[in-house]
């Protein structure tokens, strides 16, 4: 049976992710846990994530979770980052007065701003609810979903990558933003799959039948 880690460090919607993952796929094994021993035998990792990044990568360095990312990764498992797990695996974010992130990634998350514009008029942060992502790449995680389909989003800070050959998909919200970051065995995203529908649910099936090569 093919088993996947959600990495639980009390900072996600974990229930969530797990009924999604099963819905899509009802013989996986879906281990939500911390414990280094059930992650690393697990044949694909998530880490999830809401919530102000200072607590998340306080609670990731106080449970080991930073170890058993860098694990994972290294290990050439398939490997997704959701939402704030996407974030983590950024250098930093401005978001708590800056924080160091796990540097998987180059580049830095960025807060959207108090006076955020598009044609003039103002619009709420956070950035909450449906829109458009546009397709940077062909990936594998991609696959069966069209160009421009519209996944779910709650956050106030965005990433900016330094390197564009990261970049997976892009979204825009009074600016343009990386919402999809893709090398090797890793992709994650800033919006949250298993409350994105049809697409959503599409795209972890995909992640679930991916070798973790593109």
């Amino acid at each position: 049976m093919s088993s996947v880690a959600v990495i639980d460090y009390g900072m996600g919607n974990l229930h969530s992710v797990a009924k999604a993952l099963e819905f899509v796929e009802p013989g996986i094994e879906v281990r939500v846990t911390s414990d280094p021993a059930l992650v690393a035998s697990a044949d694909r990792v998530i880490l999830p994530g809401v919530g102000a990044m200072r607590d998340c990568m306080a609670e990731m360095l106080r449970v080991g979770v930073d170890k058993e990312v860098t694990d994972a990764i290294n290990s050439g498992k398939p490997f997704l980052g959701i939402c704030v797990g996407m974030q983590a695996l950024l250098e930093r974010s401005e978001e708590n007065s800056g924080v160091d992130c796990l540097s998987h990634f180059e580049g830095e998350v960025k807060y959207f701003g108090d006076d955020l514009r598009e044609e003039g008029a103002r619009l709420k942060v956070p950035h909450m609810g449906w829109n458009e992502v546009s397709q940077s790449i062909d990936h594998p995680l991609w696959d069966n979903i069209e160009d421009g389909s519209r996944f779910y989003f709650v956050h106030s800070y965005y990433v900016q990558a330094d390197a564009r050959d990261l970049v997976a998909g892009a979204c825009h919200y009074g600016l343009p933003f990386d919402v999809a970051l893709a090398r090797d065995n890793v992709f994650a995203v800033q919006f949250h799959p298993e409350k994105s529908s049809k697409a959503g649910l599409q795209l972890l099936k995909n992640f679930l039948n991916w070798d973790g090569k593109i």
